[in-house]
């Protein structure tokens, strides 16, 4: 008996030993073929890195024109031309060519002629090219200054002390309820526009002023827009329920859903969610290819408050459409709208096509 117990044993730790040494060869395997990839990875890069400079050398040898050259003949204005020379000056080994795109507006034209110099290009012979690269690098410049600007609002707070915060907020009121006289600066008026509570301040908390100005921005220059929109906002829709929905509530229940107001949110609490939706578009780059190609210089605050328009604008239509129960529904829906917009502005010749009053003055190169 003893015998037969000491070799289950014996048995037993001979299996635990070999699925140890199991367990050791897989991590091991794991670390070594991590390893494995990342050094494939090193090497790709390095191959396609330096593959790219010699196609770049033969490639002018053969057109007797520098990359950039290239790009500006060959490429349409636009997010497409602009999106290909700010990545060629980035990734260029010139220390001047990676700084030009941080620039000072003011030293762009100054810039230029000292890339022409590095590139040996005759200006008087490619007169066209100083044009195009001034456009493209007002833009790049330009886009960098406006995420600056736009950053500065948003990190500015709404001060219930500040005159000119308080008379912004006064003319929100203003444009969004010109026959309403608001009877209190403290009110519980403010929540027939989408604030939380009797007092707007506490809500710009997340962004700040941004909030604020694009806000009174749509309120103003798109008046009857913004109005219709909060007018909705505010109004419940008699909605078809399902079969399948039926079966999940009861009498009372489904009587309430029916009536729920599907349309209805927050105006002024969504304007500031959409405002925060624009603000990491821009940060991102996504809207890159929007300004790109609308702006045929600078991008300034004006283009992304219109943006911020067109934004609210689009995503009132597509709440509508997505007809969600109830307001619990926003996250989902936003998350939606805000793939949705991003795939749009992967195609580098989108422009959000505006088609409200407040983007008149946009061009469209």
């Amino acid at each position: 008996m003893s015998a037969l117990v000491w070799q289950r044993q014996i048995l037993k730790r001979f299996l635990e030993g070999a699925a140890s040494v199991d367990r050791i060869w897989r991590v091991h395997t794991g670390t070594m073929k991590h390893f494995l990839r990342m050094l494939i990875q090193v090497c790709l890069y390095f191959y396609c890195k330096f593959l790219w400079r010699c196609l770049k050398f033969v490639m002018r040898k053969l057109t007797g024109r520098c990359e950039l050259q290239r790009i500006c003949y060959n490429t349409k204005p636009g997010a497409s031309r602009t999106m290909k020379i700010e990545t060629s000056l980035r990734e260029s080994k010139s220390k001047l060519l990676q700084t030009s795109v941080s620039v000072h507006p003011d030293a762009i034209e100054k810039t230029i002629e000292d890339i022409m110099e590095l590139k040996k290009i005759n200006p008087d012979i490619n007169p066209q090219l100083g044009i195009s690269l001034q456009a493209c690098l007002l833009q790049i410049v330009g886009y960098r200054n406006l995420i600056a600007d736009v950053e500065k609002l948003r990190r500015e707070p709404y001060d219930s002390d500040n005159p000119q915060h308080e008379e912004m907020l006064l003319k929100l009121w203003k444009f969004l309820k010109p026959n309403t006289p608001l009877e209190s600066r403290i009110s519980k008026q403010w929540c027939e526009i989408g604030f939380q509570g009797d007092d707007p301040k506490t809500d710009f908390r997340g962004m700040g002023l941004l909030g604020l100005y694009n806000l009174q921005y749509f309120a103003e220059r798109d008046a009857t827009a913004a109005q219709q929109v909060l007018s909705d906002s505010l109004h419940p829709k008699c909605r078809d329920i399902t079969k399948e929905e039926i079966s999940k509530f009861s009498k009372a229940e489904w009587e309430k859903k029916r009536m729920d107001k599907a349309i209805g949110y927050s105006f002024a609490i969504v304007g500031i969610n959409i405002t925060d939706l624009a603000y990491n578009l821009l940060v991102s780059g996504a809207l890159k290819t929007h300004f790109y190609n609308i702006a045929p210089e600078a991008p300034t605050l004006s283009h992304f408050q219109q943006t911020f328009c067109y934004l609210m604008h689009e995503f009132h239509k597509f709440w509508i459409e997505e007809d969600p129960m109830d307001i619990m529904e926003f996250n989902r829906v936003r998350e939606k709208f805000r793939k949705r917009i991003i795939k749009q502005l992967q195609n580098p010749d989108m422009a959000l096509c505006p088609h409200f009053a407040a983007s008149e003055g946009l061009i469209n190169m």
